[in-house]
């Protein structure tokens, strides 16, 4: 998985959502393109590493995702240099909610937050954009004061907060893991039952706020036949690659030592050799011992040029002689096509019908947060932008 730092351009929008941790790109490998498009609905992440970033976050932990480069994906663009900008100064109370203070420190702790999950730096942001993340942020701490106030009758016991912190830790290898991610984050062990203890009761209390939206079968249909253009597929291709890495920099006989190797290879995957075991056996992609080197199906523009123009020239069941790119020397094995087309509707039926429901669900979420909002007295002292 690969990611940039982020620039002038996404911290904004990074705070505006209250995000704070980096957003990663998706890559093009190893998880399969989905048969049936989403809809527009938010995807889900793609690996075990993004699902436990997402729960963590949804805890209160600011996550930063970090991996090895994926061989078949772009290489990053590097970052510009950082401005040379000060930080703003801010009122000791920023914000009033029905006579709760929210003070300087509290607003100043979630914008560390964000610009240290981000990878940014406060000179990066001229002073006009960082009242614009203050201000951002500071809705988002008015709004979780009001449900914090309107969710504090709700239960939580310490067995549920234990049972929920247990269910985080399990998605982590072990709890080194974890504990090094916590710290990464600046999250402290107390810290975190305290906000898990919190997100139960705010979460169980809209739930019972909100009820889940009932959707039809001609809804579903009528939103299918409405957006057509989104459950388009493209041709996408499913293969699998043996990888020998090779440096930008290295020396013609190390990347002829490599291209040999890779020639062996491709002459006993052609022998009849399992690709599977010769890729968890050879490859040197990080992961291609768990995956065999398995990119699952991808359309042409997410690989690099000269991957894609072999793998999509190839047959079912075709094995590639070594092909050069900027990661190294490839041996591509295509186990699967599809072409392009338009998904019919029987096979995302339940697909639109999912997403019709989780955005009614927002909906009815958004209307009691703006309520809340309507019946609470609210003030703000943030400082204008100079």
């Amino acid at each position: 998985m690969t990611r940039s730092q982020s620039t002038k351009a996404t911290i904004i929008p990074l705070l505006a959502a209250g995000l704070l941790a980096l957003p990663a790109c998706k890559p093009p490998a190893p998880a399969p393109a989905e048969s049936k498009p989403q809809a527009e609905a938010t995807p889900a992440p793609s690996s075990p590493a993004e699902a436990v970033m997402t729960k963590l976050k949804d805890a209160g932990v600011e996550v930063s995702a970090s991996s090895s480069a994926d061989p078949a994906a772009p290489a990053p663009v590097s970052p510009p240099a950082p401005a040379d900008n000060k930080p703003i100064d801010l009122p000791e109370v920023v914000a009033t909610v029905n006579g709760q203070n929210i003070t300087k420190q509290e607003l100043q702790d979630l914008f560390n937050a964000a610009l240290k999950a981000s990878g940014a730096k406060i000179q990066d942001l001229d002073p006009q954009q960082q009242i614009g993340g203050y201000t951002q942020l500071l809705q988002d701490l008015i709004m979780d004061k009001l449900v914090a106030e309107a969710a504090g009758s709700e239960k939580v016991t310490d067995a549920d907060v234990d049972a929920e912190l247990a269910k985080i830790k399990g998605q982590f290898p072990d709890d080194k893991a974890f504990q090094d991610q916590l710290a990464q984050s600046g999250m402290n062990p107390e810290k975190l039952k305290e906000n898990v203890r919190t997100g139960l009761q705010q979460s169980r209390w809209m739930k019972s706020q909100v009820q889940t939206p009932e959707v039809t079968d001609e809804q579903a249909k009528a939103f299918y036949d409405s957006n057509m253009k989104e459950f388009e597929q493209p041709e996408t291709v499913k293969a699998s690659h043996i990888l020998f890495m090779v440096d930008a920099d290295a020396p013609a006989d190390v990347v002829k030592q490599k291209e040999d190797a890779a020639t062996k290879a491709a002459e006993r995957a052609a022998a009849g050799e399992d690709f599977t075991k010769l890729a968890k056996e050879l490859s040197e992609e990080p992961g291609a011992a768990e995956s065999g080197g398995d990119l699952g199906f991808f359309p042409k523009d997410r690989m690099v040029p000269e991957f894609a123009e072999v793998a999509f020239a190839q047959n079912v069941g075709d094995i590639s002689k070594p092909v050069k790119t900027q990661f190294g020397w490839h041996i591509i094995k295509v186990t699967d096509k599809k072409t392009a087309g338009t998904v019919p509707f029987d096979q995302v039926k339940d697909q639109v019908t999912s997403f019709l429901k989780s955005s009614g669900q927002r909906e009815a979420v958004q209307a009691v947060l703006n309520k809340l909002k309507e019946s609470a007295k609210i003030e703000t002292f943030l400082p204008a932008a100079t």
